[in-house]
């Protein structure tokens, strides 16, 4: 099995993640380890890397490629878990953690997957196919204002509240079962004129697929812990595909290094809260010109690194 896309931002990965040769090192979003088998490289004999993911197919994809590696761990679960999993591997602290937020090629052509728009199949959408929530069971079990509030904010679509409503009205008559008959109630509550920027469904599947995976609830969980798995200047590097994820990086980050809630007249802090570290990218890192050419993955996205004290 191969996950065939380019890996994301690889050398400004690389060097934000400032790899050192006998440290442990852990991707949390591992897919076929297109990141983790170059930070193998830089890695000595004595360096360690694990890598985590929810998916089956990443998982048997990252262990051909990288499993037979003495330094490497791979682990069935959600980031989110990454404590736990860290403390069953008796490891307390680690160099480098990375995420990468984007959904895998593996998962948008693998057809059954129900991920992508561009082919007919069941709609799915799990990343963990041992979870039970499906797409389908949020297309046609969630109210109209629960559809509208998600197509919204999750799909920052414009249409969001005439799609939810074609979507009520739709299954109606009949349950909706597949990717194709979702195509045709979003198509149809587009105008015509406005359909011409980029397939009309990305905006709508993107927000049920946040949403059947809850991606940014367990990211806005899991970031105060991860950077508490930091050792002494080990880095958190996040590459985020959604203006939204950006946003719960930026401030997470941002809190980090400045926790102090002392309203600013305070002559001297008294809250207590001490920083954890700094933030190294006062600006998110960007694909460069040649590489969004290349990837078109990577127009959308966006790298931010912290540093722990």
């Amino acid at each position: 099995m191969v996950f065939e896309h380019k890996s994301v931002l690889l050398d400004e990965v690389l060097e934000g993640l400032a790899i050192k040769k006998n440290g442990i090192y852990v991707d949390g979003t591992l897919g076929g380890a297109g990141h983790s088998s170059h930070i193998l490289e830089r890695l000595g004999e004595n360096g360690r890397l694990i890598g985590i993911d929810q998916d089956e197919a990443a998982i048997e994809a990252a262990t051909d490629r990288i499993g037979a590696d003495s330094r490497t761990t791979i682990v069935r679960s959600n980031y989110s878990n990454m404590s736990n999993v860290l403390s069953e591997l008796g490891v307390e602290t680690v160099d480098g953690i990375l995420l990468d937020l984007g959904v895998s090629s593996y998962q948008l052509d693998t057809v059954e997957r129900g991920f992508s728009y561009r082919f007919d199949s069941a709609l799915d959408m799990r990343m963990d196919r041992r979870q039970t929530l499906t797409a389908k069971e949020i297309v046609n079990g969630y109210s109209e204002k629960e559809l509208f509030r998600i197509i919204r904010d999750y799909g920052e679509e414009q249409f969001a509240q005439n799609i939810a409503k074609h979507i009520v009205m739709e299954r109606q008559q009949h349950p909706i079962a597949t990717t194709f008959e979702l195509n045709e109630i979003i198509k149809n509550s587009i105008p015509a004129k406005m359909r011409k920027n980029g397939h009309p469904s990305k905006k709508t599947f993107q927000a049920i697929r946040i949403e059947c995976n809850r991606e940014l609830d367990v990211l806005k969980q899991s970031l105060d812990s991860m950077i508490d798995l930091l050792g002494p200047n080990g880095r958190l590097a996040i590459i985020t595909f959604h203006s939204l994820e950006d946003r719960i990086v930026k401030s997470s980050f941002r809190a980090n290094e400045n926790p102090c809630t002392c309203p600013p007249e305070f002559p001297v802090c008294v809250c207590g809260k001490v920083s954890k570290g700094k933030v190294i990218t006062r600006k998110p890192i960007l694909p460069g010109e040649t590489e969004m050419e290349e990837n078109s993955r990577a127009k959308s996205a966006k790298l931010r690194i912290f540093e722990h004290i």
